[in-house]
């Protein structure tokens, strides 16, 4: 068991794991601790629902490309916690040790005393306590859920900001409407901080702009000061401080093309001088787990049928899976292959919206539960929504389970096989495969 295993586990006993959008308790804590987001090197805070680590990994590699020191705090972890602190170094950062880790969590745990706090309001106030005690250059920080209330939004002034694309998720918190859930995520944006704007709906840019304006916060926007686009190959940038002819992200999508572009607007208007040289090696040497991943080796890899691909990847709404879907298209025209689906998800997702994106694509559904979650809809359930849609399906009680299935399938020439629906379930299956984050 790691060291800090044992104070999570207390930590969720004292603190359930409720999700309560409030400013209050973090900011008394951090008061406590003696504000250590004061005390942060520079920080461009990320808002969004699809891409927002994509872009951060984006703008980790480029900047560390360059020479540059960074701090990453994200969520969720996939395999361990420590995957959410990453400390920044010269040469390249690493994931917070189990000791130091489970020091800085007991640190916050007796600041803040039997006062009632949110086991993520402790884990963020952890990161800060981490970053400021650490030397770096550049702070780069992902919204928990929403913006607004966000525990990371305690942040007064960052260097810059970044909105990757808003969809309909996590209605019960952040509201049943696109410009609901657009306001949640515009609230991050700060007075005179500039701020990089993802492809987005029209609903969306509007909420976005108008609270710009409320704020005076300087906004770069795709499709208006900003473009990018696959071109022969490469991938093009363009703003107004010139042209960047880079190559092509190792993320596979479409998506990440614009996730690329997202991370390259919000270094330029942090105003960070880097080098052409840090852009061209840092976009291409990018890495982000469970996004398109695919999967080469390991346990999970052996069981799948001979010659077979086998990839991952952690989307769970709709347009995360329309995402995905449209890559999938992308591969299936340079590779033919059917595809089967190994999908668990949880009953609090739109899973029919999820799966309506692969009708025509999927060859099968192969519906499994989410490993330890409560709220995982059962796979029978999740059988009938895929036939609903159009896809034939059938049920396993196991990862393992569902690969023999799809090995009995027989399918010629050996299939494509996404495992996909949760990001819990990614980390189900980079645990068993033998292949966590590092």
């Amino acid at each position: 068991m790691s060291a800090y295993e044992p104070i999570i586990a207390r930590l969720l006993s004292l603190h359930p794991k409720r999700i309560d959008l409030s400013l209050d308790r973090i900011q008394r804590l951090l008061d406590k601790l003696g504000h250590p987001e004061r005390r942060l090197p520079p920080v461009i805070h990320v808002a969004g629902t699809n891409g927002k680590g994509s872009t951060i990994a984006f703008m980790r590699a480029v900047l560390e490309a360059a020479g540059r020191s960074v701090h990453v705090y994200t969520s969720p972890h996939l395999v361990r916690f420590n995957e959410r602190f990453r400390l920044g170094a010269p040469g390249g950062g690493q994931l917070v040790t189990d000791e130091t880790l489970a020091a800085v969590l007991e640190e916050c745990e007796r600041a803040n005393g039997a006062e009632p706090i949110t086991v993520f309001e402790i884990e963020t106030a952890a990161a800060f306590l981490l970053f400021s005690r650490h030397p770096a250059d550049v702070t780069l920080l992902e919204v928990g859920l929403g913006g607004r209330l966000d525990a990371t939004n305690v942040i007064e002034k960052p260097l810059a900001c970044a909105i990757a694309p808003v969809s309909m998720d996590h209605l019960e918190f952040l509201g049943d409407t696109i410009e609901k859930i657009a306001a949640e995520k515009a609230a991050i944006l700060k007075r005179g901080v500039p701020a990089a704007v993802a492809p987005q709906s029209d609903a969306v840019l509007t909420v976005i702009e108008n609270e710009a304006k409320r704020v005076r916060a300087p906004l770069r926007v795709c499709g208006e000061h900003w473009s990018v686009h696959g071109e022969r190959g490469r991938l093009v940038y363009q703003d107004d401080d010139g042209l960047l002819d880079l190559a092509l992200p190792k993320l596979i999508g479409r998506h990440q093309i614009d996730n690329a572009g997202t991370a390259i607007a919000a270094l330029r208007a942090a105003g960070l001088a880097l080098p052409l040289a840090a852009f061209e090696a840092g976009i291409a040497r990018a890495e982000w787990p469970a996004r398109m991943q695919r999967l080469t080796q390991g346990r999970l890899k052996a069981l799948a049928p001979p010659e077979s691909e086998l990839w991952l990847d952690g989307g769970h709404n709709a347009d995360g899976a329309r995402a995905v879907a449209a890559a999938l298209g992308d591969i299936e025209e340079r590779v033919p292959r059917p595809l089967v689906l190994i999908v668990g998800m949880l009953a609090t997702k739109d899973s029919a919206g999820f799966l309506s994106n692969f009708a025509g694509l999927a060859r099968r559904v192969i519906a499994v539960p989410v490993p330890r979650q409560d709220k995982t809809i059962p796979a029978e359930t999740l059988v009938d929504i895929a036939r609903g849609v159009g896809i034939p399906a059938e049920s396993r009680d196991t990862l393992e389970a569902a690969l023999a299935a799809v090995v009995r399938l027989d399918l010629a020439p050996a299939p494509r096989i996404l495992i996909t629906g949760s990001l819990y379930l990614a980390g189900e299956v980079l645990a068993l495969n033998g292949t966590p984050p590092v």
